[in-house]
C-alpha cells in the first residue's frame, strides 16, 4: 500500500485503465439522486387500492434497485415484493399485480418479454427506462413512464434507478415519507465520494487485500443480503473476477461444511463478511462461531461495516463502499471497469 500511494500509482492506473471515466461517475453519484427526484410522476392510472402484490422485473443493474428497496423497507412494506429476472412473470401475476418494468437501456430482451407477458395478464404496469423498445411499447399501451437519466452504463446508474423507484413507491404511499432519508443519503454519498476519491482511501485498502483472491461474500438475508449480491455483480463486471456469496443463517445449514476440507492452494479465497450492528443476537453468535472455523481453515476474513446510526443509511453506505472497492480492484488488475466484452458477445450471438 505504501508503495502504491507514495509513487502516486493509483492515479496513473486510473488514467491508463478507466477509458470511460467511471471514476467521475462514481464520485458524482449524488447528482443521480437529484435527477431522480426532479422527475414528474404521473401514476393516476395505477389503482393501488386493488393491488395485492408487486413485481419488479429487470436484469442486472436495472433489477438491483428492487432488491435494495425490499431490504430498506422489509419491516414497513405491507405488500409482497417479487424481483423477477426472467422472460416470463410468475403464475400469480394478474390484474391485481403492480408490475414495475425496469430496463435502463429499454432494450433488454428478457424485460421486453416480461413486459409483454404483463400486458397479456392485464397487470397494472409502469416502466422505468431511458428509452428503447420498452418506451415504444409503453407509449403504444398508454403506460406510465418514469424517465431515467441517460449517459451511464446500467450498473453505474444505481442511484437514479433506486431513487426513481423510491419516488414511485412514495407517490403510491407504499412506504413512509423518504424526504429525511433522501437528504441524509445525499450528505453521506457526497462525504464518501470525497473520501473515496483521495489517493489514500478505505475502498482502495480493501481492493488491495482482495488482489489475487476469490471473494466469498457473506451477509444476512433480508438485511444486508442486497449488499452482497450487488458487490458480487460489481466484482464480476467491473473487476472481471469470480466471486461467491451466501447468507446467514442459511449458510450454517450447508456451506459451513465446505470449510472442513478447505485447501487454500486449490481455492484461494478470502471471506468478506458484511456486518451490521442490528443483526439478531443469534446471527451475531453464528457469525463469530463460523468465522473461528474459517480462520482455522487458514482463510482470512475481511469485515466490512458502516458506522452510520440508522439502518437505511448503513445499507446505502455499504453499497457505495463496495462499488468503489470493485472499481479500484479493476484498475489495480489493469482492467477497464467499463469493459463487458463477453456480455456484448453473448447478445450478438443471441440475436443471430
Amino acid at each position: 500500500m505504501k508503495t502504491l500511494h507514495s509513487e502516486n500509482i493509483i492515479s496513473q492506473l486510473i488514467k491508463k485503465n478507466d477509458s470511460s471515466n467511471q471514476f467521475e461517475v462514481l464520485k458524482n453519484s449524488a447528482e443521480q439522486i437529484n435527477f431522480a427526484l426532479s422527475q414528474k410522476i404521473d401514476l393516476d392510472k395505477i389503482a393501488i387500492g386493488k393491488t395485492l402484490n408487486i413485481i419488479i422485473t429487470g436484469m442486472g443493474g436495472s433489477a438491483i434497485s428492487g432488491e435494495v428497496v425490499s431490504n430498506l423497507f422489509q419491516k414497513k412494506l405491507e405488500y409482497p415484493v417479487f424481483i423477477n429476472r426472467n422472460y416470463e412473470l410468475p403464475a400469480f401475476a394478474n390484474d391485481k399485480t403492480l408490475l414495475i418494468v425496469s430496463s435502463y437501456s429499454g432494450n433488454t430482451e428478457e424485460t421486453i418479454s416480461s413486459l409483454k407477458d404483463g400486458l397479456r395478464k392485464k397487470c397494472q404496469i409502469c416502466v422505468m427506462t431511458t428509452g428503447g423498445e420498452i418506451e415504444i411499447i409503453a407509449k403504444e399501451n398508454d403506460l406510465p413512464i418514469i424517465k431515467l437519466q441517460k449517459g451511464f452504463q446500467p450498473r453505474f446508474a444505481l442511484w437514479v434507478n433506486l431513487f426513481s423507484l423510491l419516488n414511485l413507491f412514495q407517490y403510491l404511499n407504499l412506504i413512509p415519507d423518504i424526504s429525511d432519508l433522501v437528504e441524509k443519503a445525499k450528505i453521506i454519498i457526497k462525504k464518501r465520494a470525497n473520501e473515496f476519491s483521495k489517493e489514500k482511501n478505505l475502498p482502495l485498502d480493501y481492493a488491495v487485500q482482495l488482489l489475487g483472491f476469490i471473494p466469498v461474500i457473506y451477509a444476512v438475508d433480508g438485511i444486508t443480503g442486497v449488499v452482497a449480491s450487488r458487490f458480487k455483480a460489481q466484482l464480476n463486471e467491473n473487476s472481471k473476477i469470480h466471486a461467491c456469496l451466501n447468507s446467514y443463517p442459511e449458510l450454517n445449514h450447508n456451506e459451513i461444511i465446505g470449510w472442513e476440507t478447505q485447501n487454500e492452494k486449490i481455492f484461494n479465497s478470502k471471506v468478506v463478511c458484511i456486518y451490521d450492528k442490528d443483526y439478531h443476537p443469534q446471527i451475531q453468535k453464528r457469525i463469530k462461531i463460523t468465522n473461528d472455523l474459517i480462520r482455522k481453515a487458514n482463510t482470512e476474513i475481511i469485515e466490512i461495516k458502516s458506522e452510520e446510526s440508522e439502518y437505511e443509511l448503513r445499507l446505502l453506505d455499504l453499497i457505495y463502499l463496495t462499488d468503489w472497492i470493485s472499481y479500484y480492484l479493476a484498475v489495480l488488475r489493469n482492467f477497464d471497469p467499463s469493459e463487458i466484452n463477453y456480455i456484448h458477445f453473448l447478445k450478438k450471438k443471441l440475436s443471430e
